[in-house]
């Protein structure tokens, strides 16, 4: 019995000591377990990494006592989830076998090649290496999966980006052997399951690059005066099916990358564009919310299940602009009963709660090389928020409908969209600023806050403070996540939220799906991962964003290479302690002048509370917002980096360089600005 109880009090000593956390490696080759909910880090020597790389999800064994500033040390025990199995670097090759270099700041071992694995690779060829086999003590083994070019160094980069981000570049081959396998044609015991509405107006409306349309809508007028509406999904849960290839490869990505050049898809081609795809002209399987609403928009009763659709056109968001201003083109009348009534949606959903944020979306014009030639700002017209109100009604609709189910006495596990109220601690600093422009905001309650944001941001329209304060309010804002517990969505002022609409592109909406299905057929099995699987897409769904950020700077740096020594326009999009960022005006490329740079003219500190940097004995402020004249410097595309200088306007570009209306005004001069008289006030 003895014996017993120590070999139980010795395994739960051991279960303490294990913890579950992210690997980070330093350059310097050390390793730090980021454990979350825990202040201190656990500190991993090289020796013990067991096979983990920088960013691996580990179980780390606890190994020894604190050191002096509280850190413990550990070793890696399992590797729970890699981040990256891909790798970009060079080869080289010797008579019998070959090594991979990876070309990463973060130190790993070569990669063992066989010969056989190579490919076609030759010695110095730069390629995509894939982790095939790792045992413990020794070292990895990888297949060459791709031969760059050694030209093409744009393809070297967004490659590089989606790698570092833990995004595969290739399908495996098990996963495109499963996908071409799936048939074209749909059984008609399949379309006898699903109610069958291929006879009622249907169409899609999207970007005209493309390729994936996973959302349609119908319309028609019943004989009891009201409107059936319909927003029709791809039904990709019927095609990729629980623990198949496919779907354990579409877990793993979580979510689609949109880079200015390329997708990276969570789905191989043969389903996202072909089989899911609701091209026009052909029948296709969907999952569908079908409304009952009055002209006016309110519903009377929806109906949520299985369909079979004929899209009768494909629209591009141009295309039903153009029908919306002008009045006139295909389907006019239909177009315009939907348009009005989204923008009641619309109306209705900001008198609720919902944050009016708008956001300006760049986007590159490309050469058939992917070098930029032009930069592009996207607007949200009535043609954008016509798709966008539909499927948040979808979405909203979905969401209510399972959360109000109860299964013994308990609601069903289900994953959630949601998006926390506003942190007071975050939100102050904000809101001491937004009061210099004189915006008072409402704290009592959440829903006095979102009325005070609305209020502001109705305000500041055309104002030049606008852009400053739309940008600061979003990043006071909780960030939305997935998750079973449902607290609701702030932003949109909504009780209950779910993504539905895009099983193409994000893979909760394809668990929305199968539960939904499961619920409909009255086979409801709970999913204990489900809380997991949650997490996961929103770390991938972060990880796409960090892509598509890194993208778009690389682009931006690309483009302003041509522009060096060239002064433009900006406006100051961020302050901190070592210099200020500034957007230009032209072309929205954001750049760094470092605060070295200032030191000729002043000693500069940083004023957090403000958002600005004040001279010591000038008072001068470059404060976030004010319009500023810079010079491009440099243009590193390795780091991603633009680095501006400031530049004292002559009036040759016309616009201050630094804050009007603040204590300390300087008037523009060459060489360094002498203090501003006071005015007389005219009388």
């Amino acid at each position: 019995m003895k014996t017993k109880k120590k070999k139980k009090k010795k395994a739960s000593e051991q279960s303490h000591n294990l913890l579950t956390g992210r690997l980070d490696v330093t350059r310097s080759g050390m390793g730090f377990v980021i454990i979350e909910g825990r202040e201190q880090d656990v500190l991993v020597r090289p020796s013990d990494f067991n096979t983990a790389l920088h960013g691996d999800t580990v179980r780390v064994r606890v190994t020894g006592s604190p050191n002096r500033s509280g850190r413990q040390q550990g070793e890696v025990v399992e590797v729970v989830d890699r981040k990256q199995m891909e790798f970009l670097g060079h080869i080289e090759l010797s008579q019998s076998f070959a090594f991979f270099i990876a070309e990463t700041d973060k130190p790993m071992p070569d990669i063992y090649i066989p010969l056989s694995r190579l490919n076609g690779a030759v010695n110095n060829d730069r390629v995509i290496v894939r982790i095939v086999e790792w045992e413990k003590n020794k070292k990895p083994q990888g297949e060459v999966i791709q031969i760059m070019d050694k030209g093409d160094e744009n393809d070297k980069a967004m490659k590089e980006i989606l790698l570092e981000n833990g995004f595969p570049i290739f399908f495996p081959e098990n996963v495109m052997e499963e996908s071409e396998r799936l048939p074209d044609i749909i059984a008609s015991s399949e379309i006898s399951l699903r109610k069958d509405i291929r006879g009622i107006l249907t169409f899609t409306i999207d970007p005209v690059d493309a390729r994936d349309f996973d959302d349609a809508i119908s319309i028609r007028s019943l004989k009891n005066g009201l409107l059936e509406i319909g927003v029709h999904i791809a039904d990709v849960s019927h095609y990729v099916e629980p623990e198949t290839a496919l779907d354990k490869e579409a877990y793993t990505r979580a979510t689609s990358v949109y880079l200015p050049d390329r997708v990276n898809p969570m789905l191989p081609e043969r389903i996202s564009n072909e089989l899911c795809s609701l091209r026009p002209h052909e029948d296709k399987l969907t999952f569908s919310t079908i409304f009952q609403m009055t002209p006016k928009g309110e519903v009377k009763q929806y109906w949520i299940g299985k369909t079979v659709i004929h899209s009768d056109h494909r629209f591009t968001y141009e295309e039903v602009q153009e029908i919306i201003e002008q009045k006139d083109g295909l389907y006019q009348k239909e177009i315009e009963i939907l348009n009005d009534i989204a923008q009641r949606l619309r109306k209705q959903r900001f008198r609720k709660g919902a944050i009016n944020f708008s956001s300006t979306e760049v986007r590159f014009k490309l050469d058939e090389k992917g070098k930029p030639v032009g930069i592009m700002v996207k607007e949200s017209k009535e043609a954008h928020q016509l798709v966008e109100e539909f499927m948040l009604l979808a979405n909203r609709t979905v969401a209510e409908n399972v959360g109000k189910i109860k299964v013994n006495k308990k609601a069903i596990p289900f994953p959630y969209r949601v998006h926390d109220t506003p942190d007071k601690e975050k939100l102050l600093p904000f809101i001491e600023f937004a009061k210099k422009y004189g915006h008072q905001f409402d704290t009592k309650t959440p829903q006095a806050i979102a009325a005070s944001f609305n209020q502001m941001l109705k305000d500041v329209q055309g104002r030049p403070e606008q852009h400053v304060l739309e940008q600061l309010g979003i990043r006071t804002m909780a960030k939305a996540v997935y998750t079973t517990e449902n607290i609701g969505h702030y932003g949109l002022g909504f009780e209950y939220y779910c993504h539905f609409t895009s099983p193409i592109r994000r893979y909760p909406d394809v668990l929305v799906h199968r539960i939904l299905h499961e619920i409909l057929q009255e086979k409801f099995e709970i999913d204990k991962k489900l809380e997991a699987k949650c997490k996961h897409s929103s770390e991938r769904e972060r990880a796409a964003m960090e892509s598509e950020r890194a993208a778009n700077k690389y682009k931006q740096v690309e483009y302003m290479q041509s522009f060096l020594g060239e002064e433009f326009e900006g406006v100051i999009s961020g302050v901190a302690s070592f210099g200020f960022w500034v957007e230009t005006v032209e072309h929205k490329c954001e750049g760094l002048v470092s605060i070295n740079s200032l030191l000729e003219y002043d000693d500069f500190r940083h004023v957090e509370s403000d958002y600005s940097l004040v001279g010591k004995r000038s008072g001068r402020q470059f404060r976030m917002g004010d319009k500023v004249t810079i010079k491009v410097i440099a243009a590193n595309l390795a780091k991603r980096q633009l680095d501006y200088e400031w530049v004292i306007a002559t009036g040759v570009k016309g616009q201050a360089s630094f804050s009007e209306g603040h204590p300390a005004g300087v008037k523009e001069t060459k060489g360094k600005p002498k203090e501003k008289k006071p005015r007389k006030k005219k009388k």
